[in-house]
């Protein structure tokens, strides 16, 4: 059991890399349709659905999954939905994106703890929205 804990954390942790280099290294790196396979992989793998699914929830309800999820889950889950939003924001300019963004960077920081500058900054940028 403890084994599958450390997996989905790995998987989630992995996810939220893949979205930072994303955001960092644009994409341009790499073929395309291979970066949507590795992203729709991810979702699957993280969310158990695609990335329209998702987004089409209400904020509260996903709040509401990642808080049935086990307590130790919930600050990379909510750092990862903080990356995701932003990611497609950036990619396709949305407000329902840029508020999901803010709303779980923001959770991540208050359930965290962790004074993170980049995610402040990325807050700061999306308040510019």
């Amino acid at each position: 059991m403890i084994h599958d804990k450390d997996y989905i954390i790995r998987i989630v942790k992995q996810f939220s890399e893949f979205l930072s280099k994303m955001i960092l290294g644009g994409k341009n790196e790499g073929d395309l349709v291979e970066l949507q396979r590795v992203f729709d992989t991810n979702m699957n793998d993280t969310f158990k659905m695609d990335f329209e699914t998702l987004a089409s929830k209400p904020t509260e309800e996903i709040i509401e999954i990642i808080h049935a999820k086990e307590k130790n889950h919930h600050i990379p889950y909510f750092e990862l939905l903080g990356h995701l939003f932003y990611f497609k924001n950036k990619e396709r300019p949305n407000p329902d994106f840029t508020q999901k963004a803010k709303v779980f960077y923001e959770h991540y920081l208050q359930t965290s703890g962790i004074f993170s500058l980049p995610i402040v900054s990325r807050i700061g940028e999306l308040n510019k929205d």
